[in-house]
């Protein structure tokens, strides 16, 4: 057995490292907490080649004396706690004491500081923790701190880290959100020498969510503010139907912390529940502030993840405050704003707020491609279904109904399709209910349209050049700045895909070439959706086979939209095209299209046995 020894401080701290330093963008975080605890009000952030090369953050306020800069980079050194339970009372930010040794261990880390007050700064060069000099230098009050070959004493690290722009993105988030929950603060962003983003101090919230996350968003959010006890509430949330296909813009602070935390992110969604469809997130920029006796802020090493010691009673507050905003804003109006990223309501169904107004108007079903018929491998029944016209107008076959129109797609009605098949009518608008001659089926309408959408993309996608449609006025697409690097990285994925999306400027793009079963004014949310899925790495480019399921997958079940009538030549066509996929019996998802009651089952639950 190995005798059991004490750790250098160096290794000790190159270990913590990999507990608080992740990435570059855990570096511009810790930094940025120590500049707010601080008291500034300016600061400016500056990296070069995602942060991997070169980071800076610099700050005008009260800055450190020498013995205390030199004491900053020890272990556990901290100003913000004495005992045990000042960690009941943490209003900080930084209160560790990890954050300044791990970065100085794994880089060539420089700290120039000087307090208001002194004659002269101090200057500390740290190169992988070892200290190589210490010296005055000339600087206005406030703190500069300079973070360069990151990871270059841990190679096995800096193996770990994503491309430039990934990195990048993940600097710019973290940047915004600081910026976000300190509006009154001037902050400055600095990609090699390009500013990326520039904002004065602002009076309002509204102000600085307009600057970072664009216009489009902010005209769907509604203010909220409410009070409990020493609970309260502020901010803003999306209007009902506005949602997102993931997490990314369901922001929420605490004691105006951004934090990752499962109650308030699970009171969110709870709270749209009959507002978005399953699958759908809500916009939020949220901020819950709390006694800091009922909240622990203590329980993850990068303080990203905190624990309320009520947790009930907050879901139960913030579940409350968030249901009477959206109740009082949901009218049609509030609801139903025309932008592009405005409300997307569950495919087929009315945005919330609008129950029992007219249905929307349909979109393109994703479908239609071939216009040969393809037999199923089951019942031998033909199936057709039509493709673009020729003609720019749309066009409607006869027995067409509003399942059907679209834009410039024309939909035969395959006649005797579903020979034997009776339609009866419809079942709480959903379900059509045929007569067969071995008994009933119930088919679900939307399933059902779901898997023929699906596999007719994926059949569209078996081409080797997929046909894809030029858009006469390019859409614009604004986006935050991960969103960017990832649209960067994977554009020549898209246009392989049908999609073709141009830089126009900072995280601005134009849409100007889409897939033949998209509709152009619903390219700018689908597109939304999928950055999304590539953000969360759900969209790999080296399994395009996989990452085309997925797209047809979103594409089916996001594009179809059903009316509240139905006449039989619509139903009867359906069965055709559903009984002609290779498929027939799920929708892509696996939920059921069709479910069969056999006469012998009528019988025996009418007792004729």
């Amino acid at each position: 057995m190995t005798s059991i020894r004490i750790l250098p401080d160096r290794v000790a701290n190159q270990i913590a490292a990999g507990e608080v330093i992740e990435r570059p963008a855990a570096v511009i975080k810790e930094l940025l907490e120590n500049s707010l605890d601080a008291g500034a009000t300016r600061v400016e952030v500056e990296f070069r080649q995602g942060g991997r090369s070169y980071m800076r953050v610099e700050d005008n306020g009260s800055g450190m004396r020498r013995d205390d800069a030199l004491l900053a980079l020890e272990r556990h050194a901290t100003s913000k706690i004495r005992e045990a339970d000042d960690l009941d009372l943490v209003a900080s930010f930084g209160f560790r004491g990890e954050a300044l040794p791990s970065i100085a261990s794994v880089s060539r880390f420089l700290i120039r500081t000087r307090e208001a007050g002194e004659e002269t700064g101090s200057e500390i060069l740290v190169n992988g923790g070892k200290i190589l000099h210490v010296r005055d230098c000339g600087m206005p009050p406030g703190t500069r701190i300079e973070v360069s070959h990151l990871f270059n004493s841990v190679p096995a690290r800096r193996k770990f880290l994503k491309t430039d722009n990934t990195e990048t993105g993940h600097i710019v988030h973290c940047a915004r959100l600081y910026a976000l929950a300190h509006p009154q603060i001037a902050f400055t962003l600095i990609d090699g020498g390009r500013v990326l983003f520039q904002s004065p101090p602002c009076s309002e919230l509204n102000e600085r969510i307009g600057e970072i996350f664009g216009e489009k968003v902010l005209d769907n959010l509604l203010p909220i503010g409410a009070a409990e006890a020493d609970l309260r509430l502020s901010g803003y949330v999306g209007k009902p139907g506005v949602g997102r296909s993931t997490r990314h813009e369901m922001i929420t602070f605490v004691n105006r912390r951004p934090v990752e935390n499962r109650t308030l992110s699970y009171a969110l969604l709870e709270s749209y529940h009959s507002s978005l469809s399953k699958g759908r997130y809500p916009l939020a920029f949220l901020f819950l502030d709390i006694d800091s006796r009922g909240v622990d802020v203590n329980v993850h090493p990068a303080k990203r993840e905190i624990r309320f010691r009520e947790e009930g009673r907050v879901r139960r507050f913030v579940i409350g405050a968030v249901l009477k905003r959206l109740e009082s804003g949901s009218s049609p109006e509030a609801a139903g704003s025309g932008s592009a990223a405005g409300p997307d309501p569950e495919p087929g169904e009315p945005a919330a707020g609008s129950r029992g107004a007219a249905p929307p108007a349909p979109i393109p079903m994703p479908g239609a491609f071939s216009t040969q018929p393809r037999a199923s491998p089951k019942t031998g029944v033909a199936a057709r279904s039509g493709g673009l016209p020729p003609a720019p107008a749309p066009t409607v076959a006869a027995g067409d109904g509003p399942e059907a129109k679209g834009r410039g797609f024309s939909v035969d009605s395959p006649g005797g399709a579903a020979e034997g098949w009776r339609f009866l009518g419809l079942a709480h608008g959903q379900y059509a209910v045929f007569e067969t001659g071995a008994g009933l089926v119930l088919l679900d309408r939307r399933a059902a349209h779901e898997r023929v959408a699906y596999e007719e993309i994926l059949d569209h996608y078996q081409k080797e050049k997929p046909p894809a449609q030029s858009l006469l006025f390019p859409v614009p697409l604004e986006v935050d700045a991960l969103g960017a690097a990832v649209l960067e990285n994977h554009r020549e994925f898209l246009k392989a895909t049908g999609f073709e999306v141009e830089p126009f400027g900072r995280n601005f793009f134009r849409v100007e070439s889409v897939p033949v079963w998209v509709d152009p004014e619903r390219v700018e949310p689908f597109l939304r959706d999928l950055i999304g899925l590539m953000r969360d790495g759900n969209l790999p480019e080296s399994q395009p086979s996989l990452a085309r399921d997925t797209i047809a997958r979103l594409a089916a079940c996001r594009a179809v939209r059903i009316s509240d009538s139905a006449t039989e030549a619509e139903m009867t066509g359906l069965v055709g095209r559903l009984l002609a996929c290779r498929q027939p019996l799920t929708n892509p998802r696996g939920r059921p299209a069709f479910v069969e009651i056999s006469r012998g089952e009528l019988d025996r639950r009418f007792q004729k046995r």
